[in-house]
């Protein structure tokens, strides 16, 4: 089935496939960085009545990650009786061994935490990637026939950890653009396209440039623009990290003349295994911690056993889990993985088992994997229960 329509508006979060392969067909990232990403995982608790908290709001930044490595969490208490608690850590980090899972769960036994998550019950798990690369990231926004909505597009803002306000502003500017553009008899901001297949309706594969520019004078752009620098500052460390985002937030205004540039993806920022020393983590104790694949029953994901795949090797790079991954980066897929999709069973001598299955569509494995050799698509019908 084919469904046309003479715009196309893609919104679907970040890193969607479609997206992503609408940047790569229109080279909608020239001149831009490449985009980079946090991994965050999420637990819902249930606690007793009396020590719930309606509307107390907690953040932390760094421990227990190496000083080295952008992260934080996040702890919210909600009506009735829940606690949500998250932490979040960029994908640029360098140490192959590094585990986000874990360093979540060993977070969750600091004092200041685990007083607010004692007495309760984890109810529910997830995770998802968000956007981190920032106002440098933000590609071309306009395509023939379509163009990038929200997060699609990198509209969030790093600091905050907040995109939804962009992403609405972004669809109302679109819908705006759009509209006078399909209405008008003599529209204007939009580039006609040079060849239009016989019979299609005159208006259908126009480029809407129009949202591009208004994009530029919302708010949107202002914003974004004045915390460009904050997360390219802690390349330097954590505390090299906190006094520049301070400075630049407090004293310039994020009107500083300059601009932190990035030009790796996150996966070539990993380590070879050689280079970096191995991590143990405390084992989970089944109370605040808990190991992984108890956490993921609780995660919902579910797949019929007869779906088309939809995590695959991209084409080319078939050799690249066990020759370069494996071998060079000691499988790091293993550990950054927050539901055990990709293991290596019988060591360096064997192949990559990907179980589809437990995927709860983070999408962090088309983002880490070394040469980013995994292709991520939604899968069939939507499914795989909530992320």
């Amino acid at each position: 089935m084919e469904i046309l329509g003479k715009q196309t508006l893609f919104a679907e979060g970040v890193r969607g496939s479609c997206s992503e392969d609408l940047m790569a067909r229109f080279n909608l990232r020239e001149g831009k960085d490449p985009q980079t990403y946090g991994l965050g995982i999420k637990e819902v608790w249930r606690i007793p009545a009396e020590k719930c908290r309606p509307g107390y709001i907690q953040h932390t930044f760094g421990w227990p990650l190496p000083t080295d490595v952008y992260g934080g969490s996040f702890l919210y208490h909600m009506e009735p009786d829940l606690v949500l608690v998250g932490f979040a850590v960029g994908l640029d980090y360098a140490n192959p061994y590094l585990s986000p899972y874990q360093e979540f769960q060993q977070w969750k036994h600091h004092p200041l935490v685990r007083a607010h998550l004692e007495g309760g019950e984890c109810i529910q798990y997830g995770a998802r990637c968000i956007n981190e690369g920032g106002f440098q990231s933000v590609p071309k926004l306009t395509f023939p026939g379509g163009a990038l909505l929200g997060c699609s597009a990198g509209f969030l803002n790093v600091p905050k950890i907040k995109g939804t306000h962009t992403a609405m502003k972004s669809g109302m500017v679109a819908a705006d653009a759009i509209y006078q553009a399909l209405t008008s008899e003599t529209p204007m901001n939009v580039v006609r396209p040079a060849k239009k297949p016989e019979g299609a309706d005159e208006k259908a594969g126009l480029e809407v440039v129009g949202y591009q520019k208004d994009m530029e004078n919302s708010w949107v752009w202002e914003e974004l623009k004045s915390v460009r620098n904050y997360h390219p500052s802690f390349k330097a460390g954590l505390l090299p990290g906190i006094m520049y985002s301070g400075l630049s937030a407090f004293v310039l205004r994020g009107k500083e003349p300059w601009t932190f540039r990035n030009h790796k993806k996150d996966c070539e920022k990993t380590k070879p295994a050689a280079e970096c020393t191995p991590i143990t983590y405390p084992k989970p104790d089944g109370k605040l911690s808990f190991d992984l694949l108890t956490n993921l029953a609780r995660s919902g994901t579910n797949h019929e056993g007869d779906q088309p795949a939809h995590l695959r090797i991209k084409p080319g790079k078939e050799h690249v889990p066990t020759d370069v991954s494996y071998k060079i980066y000691a499988g790091p897929e293993g550990r950054f993985c927050p539901a055990r999709v990709y293991e290596y069973p019988e060591g360096e001598n064997g192949k990559l088992v990907i179980n589809a299955q437990n995927c709860v569509h983070c999408k962090c494995c088309s983002i880490k994997t070394p040469e980013e050799y995994i292709k991520w698509t939604v899968p069939e019908a939507g499914g795989g229960g909530p992320a």
